[in-house]
């Protein structure tokens, strides 16, 4: 791919191909992963000099202290500049793995191996990586390019079925910005997704991939129409954070927010908000929250990194697969379609 973004889509591991010489390569993973793939991931590396980092799943990984860490054990084990780090996992091992080689060393050549259904089909690609602060999701962090993305299709068929539903959420995401015929494959083609269908699987992953790659090539540092890409995130960081929901989860609850308010706004009518709605509803994934304090995902919203100038950035459907990023919206009413979507719970 142009730009310094290349996706190889494989049915294993066995093709990843290394063509410069590094005297140390790093695999950063968590817990999980390692059981199921380290042992033979290694095998398929071939390299004398491998070490490997082991953190702990979840978004709890994603600290300045497990950052520290792992900067310590660079040191100690001798990582330079001419060395390599693999990150093999999903999104949180994706981004703490991204930052640590933007930053040591000011940056080392960087492999993103994703695992799951959601860091392939997003956050492995376009360069962004972060840990966060408190409840602030992400925001210390950078651009930096991997060498290349080898997506290994196979290793959805490890996931427990919540996460890949999780992954899910950001696919039909892709959906709703940008393709509305890819809305009705993922509605169409619902039972082979679920059931895992090894050629659904690529299609949507190979999908995904493309427009995103496609949006960053127009708009590497965020600036303008990547940040469409955000559909549902800034009232799904909130949620995800306050709630212990899965990110996937919150921004599908994000974006039904998001259409709740376009919708009442005029953006777009009832019959596509309903149908956006249903394609969640078919894959059981969910769309209205409980427990959390509505005032205090607004809180979490205003602090968001995407904002500027004191408003609080919102992507908006604003027709069938159309997106615009907005700033217009008084608090009063953000606040109102939270509680509402909250109360449908």
């Amino acid at each position: 791919m142009e730009n310094g973004y290349k996706v190889y889509i494989k049915k294993d591991f066995s093709e990843i191909d290394i063509k410069k010489d590094y005297d140390k390569v790093l695999i950063i993973t968590d817990e999980n992963v390692k059981k199921l793939y380290m042992d033979n991931f290694i095998r398929t590396l071939n390299f004398k000099n491998i070490i490997q980092y082991i953190i702990e799943p979840g978004e709890n990984s994603k600290t300045l202290n497990v950052y520290e860490d792992v900067f310590k054990f660079c040191i100690e084990n001798e990582v330079s500049r001419k060395s390599l780090i693999i990150a093999l996992g999903g999104g949180v091992v994706g981004d703490l793995s991204g930052f640590i080689a933007s930053t040591y060393m000011r940056g080392i050549d960087l492999i993103h191996c994703p695992t799951t259904l959601l860091s392939q089909v997003d956050s492995s690609i376009g360069g962004k990586t972060g840990i966060n602060l408190g409840n602030y999701k992400n925001i210390i962090g950078s651009f930096y390019r991997p060498e290349f993305i080898h997506i290994n299709i196979n290793t959805l068929k490890t996931l427990k079925h919540n996460e890949f539903l999780s992954g899910l959420s950001e696919v039909i995401k892709y959906a709703l910005i940008c393709d509305y015929e890819f809305l009705d494959y993922l509605l169409n083609n619902k039972s082979k997704i679920l059931n895992l269908d090894e050629e659904c699987l690529t299609y949507i992953v190979k999908k995904c991939s493309n427009i995103k790659i496609d949006v960053v090539k127009k708009d590497e540092k965020e600036s303008g129409i990547r940040k469409t890409l955000n559909l549902g995130h800034t009232f799904g960081h909130g949620i995800e954070k306050l709630g212990n929901l899965s990110h996937g989860f919150a921004v599908a609850i994000g974006t039904h927010i998001a259409f709740r308010l376009s919708y009442k706004k005029g953006y777009i009518n009832k019959s596509y908000y309903e149908k956006a709605l249903s394609v969640y509803k078919a894959y059981n994934i969910p769309i209205s929250f409980n427990g959390i304090n509505s005032m205090d995902i607004l809180k979490i919203m205003k602090k968001d990194k995407k904002n500027s100038f004191s408003k609080i950035n919102l992507v908006l459907p604003t027709g069938h697969s159309s997106v615009e990023v907005v700033d217009n919206i008084d608090e009063e009413e953000i606040l109102y379609v939270i509680q509402e979507v909250g109360n449908e719970f």
